[in-house]
């Protein structure tokens, strides 16, 4: 019986040497293999993010270059930006977390928070927007579609972020992979903490 039980864990083992590897993941455009890092493409009509290689990531580096648009890498932490919290109220969002970007299909600046459901669209008042632009000169650089103020204001966080939308996105698909229950539970707000400490972690201070 000793035997049977060293056994199990070893062919166990060889179950899972045996299997394939993961497929690697290939640039949409022209199927070449990607790096870990590579660069995110969004396709403007349909509003979703394709991954592509450096090599045809260039390709979409201006505006009007075609149906894509390349979505910046950089990160950068705004640690001057100015929003009080009267100012955060007249932004009408529901929640403490949210994400704000300039949309040429909507032809204005759009809120999103994530939820457990996803990105939720929340109408952005232009004249509380306007007010904030004159505050902070930084949102009027934004590039359209592609780039984001990210905003955390949850608990005692007052931290303001000038992100691709990808970082976006990713931090909404976090919340719904680990969102369990009414309140989210733990494991989401942990999850939501590592996720801005990697953010915070070697990009420049504006």
């Amino acid at each position: 019986m000793s035997s049977d039980f060293q056994f199990a864990p070893t062919m166990a083992a060889l179950r899972r040497f045996a299997q394939p590897p993961p497929a690697p993941e290939r640039c949409e455009l022209c199927s070449a293999e990607l790096t870990a890092e590579h660069p995110h493409l969004l396709e403007l009509s349909s509003r979703q993010l394709v991954c592509a290689c450096r090599a045809c990531a260039i390709l979409f580096d201006t505006e009007g270059a075609g149906k894509f648009r390349r979505v910046p890498e950089r990160v950068q932490f705004l640690p001057n930006f100015s929003l009080t919290d009267e100012a955060w109220l007249g932004l009408g969002l529901p929640i403490n977390l949210a994400f704000f970007l300039h949309s040429t299909v909507a032809g204005h600046v759009v809120a999103l928070y994530p939820s457990p459901a996803g990105a939720t669209e929340a109408y952005v008042p232009m004249d509380a927007w306007q007010m904030l632009e004159q505050d902070n000169p930084v949102l009027c650089d934004l590039r359209p579609d592609v780039e984001a103020l990210l905003v955390n204001r949850m608990g005692e966080a007052r931290e303001h972020y000038r992100v691709g939308i990808d970082k976006c996105y990713e931090l909404v698909g976090l919340i719904r992979t680990h969102w369990r229950g009414w309140s989210g539970g733990q494991t989401v707000w942990e999850a939501i903490d590592r996720f801005f400490v990697g953010l915070r972690g070697g990009i420049p201070h504006a």
